[in-house]
């Protein structure tokens, strides 16, 4: 997966703006796994400790994807005072074992964690990103 500097300093403005809370949102991206958009949703919860993207906003963010051309190929959330490690909570609410579930760890701090994982039948494993790259 492909994260380019844009898109990582997009996700972190939306965690930090969204604090105590925990932020949310899904990523489009492209035939060759590169980041295209994302879209900063709120969190309905509106929780420290959990999220739940709004669904109407999911539907336009899935509508605004397909139209580019690109998919819903992921979702971010933050955790605000934890590392970036899908928790229990997160694991069991993974249900597309095709995305890339973006957390990001600890962003009240200035140097916070940005990991990307799959997560599929209970068990998460980290997943390559780079970082910085623009997209082709």
């Amino acid at each position: 997966m492909l994260l380019p500097a844009e898109i990582r300093e997009t996700l972190l403005a939306h965690a930090r703006s969204s604090l105590p809370n925990e932020a949310c949102g899904l990523l489009a991206v492209d035939g060759d796994g590169c980041v295209r958009r994302v879209y900063c949703l709120a969190n309905v919860d509106a929780s420290p400790v959990s999220f739940t993207v709004d669904p109407d906003e999911h539907f336009a963010s899935l509508t605004d994807a397909e139209a580019m051309g690109w998919t819903l190929g992921g979702s971010f959330h933050s955790h605000p005072r934890t590392a970036a490690v899908p928790s229990r909570t997160d694991v069991a609410r993974a249900l597309e074992p095709g995305w890339v579930y973006v957390i990001l760890g600890r962003v009240e701090r200035e140097d916070p964690e940005v990991r990307a994982w799959r997560i599929r039948h209970g068990v998460a494993t980290e997943e390559p990103m780079s970082m910085g790259a623009a997209c082709r």
